[in-house]
C-alpha cells in the first residue's frame, strides 16, 4: 500500500513539475499575434488553395499585416472586392488587379485527334506523362484523365465525355492556379478575363512541324504565321512552330480567329469583323 501511494505521489509531483515547466516556457516564448490576422482570415475563403503564392489563407493574412501595403498581394478567390475589404482592415488602398480565368491550350478532341493506342494503366495524366505513353499520336496534347478536374475546389472544371477534354466554367473559375500546377503537360494557362469577357488564345501546345502536327490532330496549330501577319496589334508571335497570343497586346478583334486555317485559335465571342472591337 505504501509503495502504491509513493508511486502516485511521485507521478503527481512529476506531472506538477512538467506543468510548471510548460507554463513558464509558454510565458517565456509567448508571441503576441496581431488581432488583424484573425480579422483578415475571416474575410478569406479558407480554401488554402495556394493561388496567392503562400501556404494557405492564414499565411497570406500574416503577410498582409506585416507589409506597409497590399500592392504585391492578391487572393484570386476573394477577387478585387475581397482585397478591398482586406485593405480597409489595414487602413490602406487595394491595387486594382485584372480578373483572370483559366484556358485550355488544347483542342484535340476525340474527333480531331483519334486514339491510336489503348491505355490500360492507372487513369492519371501524371502517370501517363511520366511513363511517356498516351492514346493518341500527339505528345503535347491533353491526356484526358481529369487530374485538373480532381484538384479544382470550385467546380469550375469538368470532363466532356464527347470531346474527351476538360471544360472550364469561367463563371466559377477563381484563377487559383491549382489546375495549372497539376497539368503535367502545362496545357492550362491563366489569362486576363478581358473586357466584356472577350478572350482569344491559341488552343494548341504542339511544337511539331505543321505537317506532322496536322497528321495527328486536325485542330493543331501548324505555325503558318497567317495569324501573326493579320494581327493589327503585333500581339502574336510564332515560335517553335507554335503561335502564341500576348494578352497584354491583344485587342480581341478576332481577325486571327478568322484567318486560322485549322481553327486552332479560340475566342469567347462570335466573330463579326465588321463590328469587332479594335
Amino acid at each position: 500500500m505504501f509503495t502504491f501511494l509513493l508511486t502516485v505521489a511521485l507521478l503527481g509531483m512529476l506531472g506538477l513539475i512538467g506543468s510548471l515547466i510548460l507554463y513558464f516556457t509558454s510565458k517565456r516564448f509567448h508571441v503576441d499575434e496581431d488581432p488583424r490576422i484573425d480579422e483578415i482570415c475571416s474575410l478569406l475563403p479558407g480554401a488554402n488553395c495556394g493561388g496567392c503564392g503562400f501556404k494557405g489563407c492564414r499565411d497570406f493574412a500574416t503577410r498582409c499585416v506585416k507589409q506597409e501595403n497590399v500592392d504585391g498581394l492578391f487572393c484570386p478567390v476573394s477577387g478585387q472586392d475581397g482585397m478591398s475589404a482586406i485593405a480597409a482592415v489595414l487602413g490602406v488602398k487595394a491595387k486594382a488587379h485584372a480578373r483572370k480565368v483559366a484556358v485550355l491550350k488544347c483542342a484535340g478532341s476525340c474527333q480531331a485527334r483519334p486514339a491510336i493506342h489503348e491505355y490500360m494503366g492507372v487513369r492519371s495524366c501524371a502517370v501517363m506523362d511520366s511513363t511517356g505513353v498516351g492514346t493518341t499520336g500527339c505528345s503535347f496534347g491533353c491526356l484526358g484523365c481529369g487530374d485538373c478536374v480532381a484538384v479544382c475546389q470550385f467546380g469550375a472544371l469538368s470532363m466532356n465525355p464527347e470531346t474527351g477534354l476538360p471544360e472550364i466554367d469561367s463563371a466559377k473559375c477563381t484563377a487559383c492556379g491549382a489546375c495549372v500546377a497539376e497539368c503535367p503537360r502545362h496545357l492550362i494557362e491563366l489569362r486576363p478575363a478581358g473586357k466584356n469577357d472577350r478572350r482569344v488564345w491559341v488552343a494548341c501546345s504542339s511544337r511539331d512541324k505543321g505537317a506532322v502536327a496536322r497528321k495527328v490532330c486536325s485542330a493543331s496549330c501548324i505555325g503558318c504565321g497567317k495569324c501573326s501577319r493579320e494581327c493589327p496589334c503585333g500581339a502574336i508571335e510564332v515560335k517553335d512552330n507554335l503561335a502564341y497570343i500576348n494578352p497584354a497586346l491583344c485587342s480581341a478583334c478576332g481577325k486571327c480567329v478568322e484567318v486560322c486555317p485549322t481553327k486552332a485559335i479560340h475566342a469567347t465571342f462570335s466573330i463579326n469583323l465588321n463590328s469587332a472591337e479594335s
